[in-house]
This record gives structure tokens, sequence and C-alpha cells, in this order.
């Protein structure tokens, strides 16, 4: 569907944690970790609320230990973690006084969403809660072109007597519970209005009317003050979140660059997907994280947590290996952001005051050419290993000549690599501008 534009939509001014932590980690996990085969299962298999209930009546995740999670995370360079307190189904991780539709009532017979935090405060990350302004269990959310129940034959008779205004409330009530219950939290992102036209699935469909939305910020801002709330209230929010691809380039509204966050799956299903085997490698979301900050933007990359609350070991690999990485070039992304000197071919820039960062996702031989960098850069080292690479300004008229290259337009720099591409997945070169090119870059900028 197609968004309103999300005219004055603000930087960040009162949460710089955000755009300094850059990776985060996104959990969704719910009853449909038990049929383990898609977060949406309800709605593709078009299943009743009474058919659902199953699942509801065999939670129970007796190897949850959301210190695992925090760890896993915080191995991983990730600076937060969002979980999902309730999805599409209904189902709610917290013992809410608002439903009994919750894990208190269970085999799992507590509150979820408190050792949660515990333990991500024990870790030293950001806390953000998920939380779905859509409800196909609640008795008053009326069926729409996206709910479980679209095709049934008494649509109608299905919705008399639902009522919105209701749900809202309920709605409402459960938000100001999250965020009063548990103490500071840091990020909220809602989801999601799907108010549009033009795609048949979304007749019926709700926005800000429905959810009440800037009844429902103003609440957000009043219990949070520091919160940062995502853009899928239908009205502006903190940031723009792009789902399931990467950005071109920096993400703009009227032409000028907004905060952002591309949240990303592993295998292209949020929840528990058993039979997906569908993973990215660990060097393609690398590529992704860097890519986004390159753009001055974050990475909530996902995990689905199994019915028994575990991590899944796939999603345990795919951790280790980012970890792997960040542990040797975390400050090439840790409050970096894009630069405005071009970047080569195969490469990604990432800027951090005066540390300008060549990211290589193909490693060339012998020389890298570096576009407007001659006279900029006092000296170059690979990040990895703190390593020294030579810098050459070549005469920009002479042509390549057997063992000399040659031909690169006037002011680039070129860097003598190693021929044997460093034992990590994204070869990181770490350069040290000049003061004058600081100067340069802030007059560009």
């Amino acid at each position: 569907s197609e968004r309103p534009r999300m005219e004055g939509i603000p930087l960040i001014q009162h949460a710089p944690w955000f755009e300094e932590a850059r990776f985060g980690m996104f959990v969704h996990w719910g009853l449909y970790a038990l049929p383990a085969r898609h977060e949406w299962v309800m709605n593709q298999e078009e299943t009743t609320v009474e058919e659902y209930s199953k699942y509801f009546r065999r939670f129970d995740p007796d190897l949850y230990d959301p210190r695992e999670w925090a760890r896993a995370a915080r191995n991983a360079g990730m600076k937060y973690v969002v979980l999902t307190t309730k999805h599409h189904d209904g189902f709610c991780l917290w013992d809410s006084a608002l439903t009994d539709y919750k894990a208190t009532n269970t085999p799992a017979g507590r509150d979820l969403i408190s050792p949660f935090v515990e333990a991500l405060r024990a870790e030293g990350l950001k806390v953000g809660f998920y939380h779905s302004l859509i409800d196909w269990h609640h008795p008053d959310f009326t069926v729409d072109g996206v709910h479980p129940q679209r095709n049934a034959a008494d649509v109608e008779s299905l919705n008399a007597g639902r009522d919105m205004d209701r749900y809202r409330q309920y709605l409402h009530g459960q938000v100001r519970e999250l965020l009063t219950n548990y103490g500071t939290i840091d990020y909220l992102f809602f989801d999601f209005s799907y108010t549009g036209g033009h795609q048949e699935e979304y007749w019926g469909g709700k926005g800000r009317k429905d959810w009440d939305s800037e009844a429902l910020l103003a609440m957000v801002r009043e219990l949070q003050p520091a919160i940062v709330v995502n853009d899928r209230l239908e009205i502006p929010g903190d940031l723009v979140t792009p789902e399931q691809y990467q950005p071109a380039g920096p993400m703009m509204v009227d032409g000028e660059p907004v905060t952002w966050e591309a949240c990303q799956t592993l295998n292209g299903s949020w929840g528990y997907d058993r039979d997906n085997l569908n993973y990215k490698p660990v060097d393609l979301l690398i590529r992704m994280l860097v890519d986004g900050v390159s753009k001055g933007g974050n990475l909530l990359l996902n995990v689905g947590p199994t019915g028994r609350g575990s991590l899944d070991p796939r999603a345990l690999g795919s951790l280790e290996g980012i970890g792997e990485w960040m542990k040797l070039h975390s400050r090439a992304i840790y409050g970096a952001g894009a630069s405005s000197y071009p970047a080569p071919t195969d490469a990604r820039y990432t800027q951090r005051g005066d540390r300008l960062y060549v990211h290589l996702f193909a490693w060339p031989f012998e020389y890298v050419h570096l576009p407007d960098l001659a006279g900029k850069v006092e000296y170059a080292q690979l990040l990895n290993d703190a390593s020294e690479v030579f810098l050459r300004e070549l005469d920009p008229a002479q042509q390549a000549m057997n063992m000399t290259p040659g031909g690169q337009p006037p002011g680039t720099l070129t860097i003598k690599l190693p021929v044997q591409k460093p034992d990590v997945a994204v070869p990181v070169l770490e350069l040290f501008l000049k003061p004058s090119a600081l100067r340069q870059e802030s007059a560009h900028g």
C-alpha cells in the first residue's frame, strides 16, 4: 500500500544512542514458534481462533533463557534488542491485566517479558519492544482483507457486534502497561498500518484513525519521554523502517536525510521456520550491515527462537560469525555513518570523525584506487590487524606501463595491498584523514 508522505520526520535528537549503536537484534517469538512455519501461519492457513488455540494450550518454553539471547546479541556486536510483546495473532508474552490470552495462562505460567528486560540490562543492552497494532484474536477487531477469516462465508455476521472503539481502548491500555511496568524502555516498534488503496487484500484496511495514532503516540511520549518510536502508526515517528530490502542510498524526506533502520531476516521468515533453509551467508549479512551504515542507517537483524525458547543453532552460527568480524571491525560501525567522498566499485565507505573506513566487498589485485582522496590521507592500515598499507599518488597523466599502474583520474589516491586477502569476511582499510581534508569534508557535507 502507498504510505502517506512522512513530512516533518525529525532526525533523532533525544536519543543519540540509536545512531551510535547501528546494530540491533529483532526477536519474533510467540505461539507461531510451535507450528514452526512462518509467523503469519494463522493468516496464511486461514486458521480460526479456536483452531489456533491448540498452540496456546501447549506453549511451554522450558529452555527459555533470555540471558542466552542477550549474551548472543552482545557477542555479535549488537547494542539493542527488540522483542515481540504481541504479534498479529494477539498472544501476549506478559501478564496483561486486559486479557486472558497471555503467557501466564499457558504451560509457561509466567510473565516472559520481565526476565527479558532484566537480561538485557545486565548485558548493557538497550531495551526495545515490538507491539502489533493488529489483533486477529480480539473479539472487537474487525475482519478485513488481512484477517485470517477474510474468506469466511459469513464475514458480515462475524463483524456484527465488533467494536473498533473498544479495541482501541484495549490497544492503548496494553501499550500503557508495557511502558509503565518495566522501567525505562528505549525503543518501541509498532507494526503496522495498511489503509492503502490498490491492493485487494487490504480491503477494510486499518490506519491511524483506527489506532487513534496521535493520542497513542502522545501517551507513549508522556510515559517514556526519551523513547525512540518508529513510523508505522501512519504518522511521523523518529525514524523510517525499510523492511527486507537495502535502500539504494540514504533515506530522504523532502530532500533531507532522515534516521532509518532496515529490519532484515536471516532466512526470509521472522518467526521460527523449521524447514526454511534459505539462510543468508555470514559475509552477506556483514555486507548488509556495512551497506546500511554507509548510507546512514541501522540494521535490525531478526532471530526466531524455537517453541522451547532456545535460539536455533543456525541463527547462533550466524550471530557468532558476525561477532567474529565485529570484534575486529566495530569501530568502523559504531557511531559511523555516510561519507561525502565517493567510494570505488565493490566498496563502501563509513566515516567517523577523521577516520574513513574502506570496506572492500571484493579483494582487488595489489591496488585499490580511491577517487578524490589524493593528498588527504596521513596514514592507512588494515583494520583487522593494524598493519600499514602504502599510499601511492600517481601522476594522472601517466599511462599504465609494464609494472606501474596509471590512467586514473586526477585526485585519485592509490593504495597498495597485499596479494593475500586478510582472513576476515569483509576486509576494511582505516584511513586517517588530514585536518585539511576534514575541513573540506565539512564544507562539502
